[in-house]
């Protein structure tokens, strides 16, 4: 059901928002200065800064509690369907309380969908606030990297959105460290 969902999101969520770097022209005002470009590797980020591998590992529990949480309800219910099921073919009930069980089974089935419905919309939000996270993250330690780089312009590279480039213009395994540096402080 929507558990797969859930864990479908999670697998992507941390891949998915690749950051945002703003751009500038590229004209440059001196004839005679250099226009310096720098790419970080998004997919090393994800996999290499501690910020992203904690995330993953708390959304990750989180999201195996959910299902374990929806899987234990479904089943509740579903043995509550069976036995009732069973019950009215052995004649134990009236109509009056056969129609009383199933009006209960029927609320228990709406209070599941909506708890699958609250633990997914929390589960985005807090997906929502990771990815945010990330990026402001990020980009706060790109201007404070860049204020001695001056680099006119940092690409972020997931797949092959960027088909060449050289890689003395990687700049990944600098910022990965800059921004692990940053959060092991910030992690105390």
């Amino acid at each position: 059901m929507t558990v797969i969902a859930l864990m479908a999101i999670f697998m992507v969520s941390c891949n998915n928002e690749a950051p945002k770097v703003e751009q500038k022209s590229s004209t440059d005002s001196s004839a005679g200065s250099k226009f310096k470009i720098a790419y970080v590797e998004v997919d090393s980020l994800m996999s290499q800064y501690n910020f992203c591998k904690d995330f993953s590992d708390i959304i990750e529990k989180k999201g195996q509690n959910i299902q374990k949480t929806l899987q234990d309800k479904e089943s509740a219910l579903q043995a509550a369907v069976n036995k009732f099921q069973q019950d009215i073919q052995s004649n134990k009930y009236t109509q009056q309380q056969a129609e009383s069980v199933q009006a209960s089974l029927q609320k228990q089935n709406a209070d599941l969908q909506a708890l699958q419905q609250r633990l997914y919309q929390d589960f985005q939000t807090e997906t929502d606030k990771y990815n945010n996270a990330l990026r402001d993250s990020l980009q706060h330690y790109l201007s404070v990297y860049n204020k001695d780089k001056k680099y006119n312009m940092i690409l972020s590279k997931a797949g092959d959105n960027i088909l060449l480039a050289d890689k003395s213009f990687d700049i990944t395994n600098e910022v990965v460290a800059g921004l692990n540096k940053a959060y092991k402080g910030i992690k105390k």
